[in-house]
């Protein structure tokens, strides 16, 4: 493998920075920077088969401070371009995000600036939906400080990601972005990453398969600590710590599955602690920690069959003092859940006031709870005995029990080994 080791002379930008991965080219390789503190002017796209490491602590990628550029007017679907009323300070190579008030979500532009010329801005891709004039379209110097589109055999260690939120007047969405970012990425690797006060997500991914996180933190960010989204599959969080993040430290977007979440740490997130929600199956959740969150310290969402989650398991974890803004129970049920195993949590209440342990709405269904320690809640449990079963209904779940079948809603064939 080619291995890259610049010195603070060398690396003096992210442009310098991106450099260095192209050079790499399709066969990859590995940079491994200093001790250093970079100022981002845009993200890094980390090219197939290349690994980024870093010093730890010691290797810090900043955000430079945001800025805002109004559009000029109405602009549509698919163009490559769009029109500002100024461009200081854009250049070819800073990456950017467009939306406006109501083109949120997948209908926000992520991008790279190929061209200006002025008061026209190139982007590398077409824009994923019309902006309107009366809407308040915008652009906005937001993006990943990392992120891999489209590669596969990736790895990024030992890095600190520090998002400058004050000197960010706006953040990128959920769905395009976090600080560290994956889409349609496979095989991907990320261990000892530090993602600080980032305006968006911590870590977030969509349409993936085969990640493995060990040993991240994600603090302070303005959304979801983690973030793993739109069917991605076969994935491990390992040794992880999400805090004191503005919504939900872990979060289960739609379909994610056979996902296993182990030995982590939620604690102190204005939402839930862990949040799942539509078609999010066959996932583990065990020794984690839930404590002190806003929401539920585990929330299943309000969700309809056919896409309400099932065969998820949560077994061996400490959840305590959570609903500290608003909820029902530290455990809430919602929706249509079904096939859900609750096994030989510790559930603690707050000593001043009144929260139920586990909280099971009367639509869902084969709910199974065994060996379960519940004090300081009133009533320990709310569920009608109807919903409740006196065996184990999960029969695989985790990113262990993933079989061959499970990836083809990705449109992607994995051979048995």
């Amino acid at each position: 493998m080619r291995e890259l080791r610049p010195d603070t002379s060398e690396v003096t930008s992210a442009a310098a920075l991106q450099q260095m991965v192209d050079s790499l080219g399709e066969a990859g390789g590995r940079i491994v920077l200093p001790a250093m503190e970079l100022e981002m002017d845009r993200g890094i796209a980390l090219g197939p088969n290349v690994e980024l490491v870093g010093q730890g602590r010691s290797t810090v990628l900043r955000k430079a401070p945001g800025r805002i550029y109004p559009l000029a007017g109405y602009h549509n679907y698919g163009m490559r371009d769009v029109p500002l009323i100024f461009t200081d300070g854009l250049e070819p190579g800073m990456t950017v995000a467009i939306r406006d008030d109501v083109a949120g979500c997948f209908g926000e532009t992520f991008a790279r600036i190929t061209w200006v010329d002025s008061p026209w801005v190139g982007l590398d891709r077409g824009l994923e939906s019309d902006y309107h004039a009366d809407q308040n379209p915008v652009l906005v110097t937001a993006f990943p400080l990392i992120y891999g589109l489209d590669v596969a055999h990736v790895a990024v260690r030992g890095l600190t990601l520090d998002g400058n939120l004050p000197a960010q007047p706006a953040g990128i969405g959920a769905c395009r972005g976090a600080a560290l970012y994956f889409l349609r990425s496979h095989h991907v690797t990320v261990d000892d990453v530090v993602i600080a006060d980032f305006a968006g997500e911590g870590i977030g991914f969509q349409m993936c398969s085969h990640l493995t996180f060990t040993r991240c933190q994600a603090v302070r960010n303005s959304g979801n600590g983690f973030h793993p989204g739109a069917g991605s599959t076969a994935v491990r969080f390992e040794g992880c710590r999400a805090e004191g993040n503005g919504a939900a430290g872990f979060f289960f977007c739609v379909r994610a599955n056979h996902i296993t979440v182990s030995g982590c740490d939620f604690v102190d997130n204005a939402g839930p602690g862990i949040s799942i929600g539509t078609r999010d199956s066959h996932n583990l959740i065990e020794a984690c920690r839930v404590t002190d969150n806003g929401g539920p310290g585990i929330l299943f969402r309000e969700t309809r069959r056919p896409v309400a989650m099932t065969q998820v398991a949560i077994r061996g974890c400490e959840i305590r003092r959570n609903v500290q803004h608003g909820g029902v129970g530290e455990v809430t049920v919602l929706g249509d859940a079904h096939a859900v195993t609750l096994e030989g949590n510790l559930i603690v209440g707050s000593e001043n006031r009144e929260t139920t342990g586990v909280f099971v709405a009367p639509t869902a269904t084969t709910i199974w709870l065994a060996d379960n320690q519940i004090t300081h809640c009133f009533p320990p449990v709310a569920a009608d005995p109807a919903s409740l079963v006196a065996g184990d209904p999960v029969s695989k779940c985790g990113a262990e029990a993933v079989q061959p079948v499970d990836f083809r809603h990705l449109g992607i064939v994995v051979k048995p080994a």
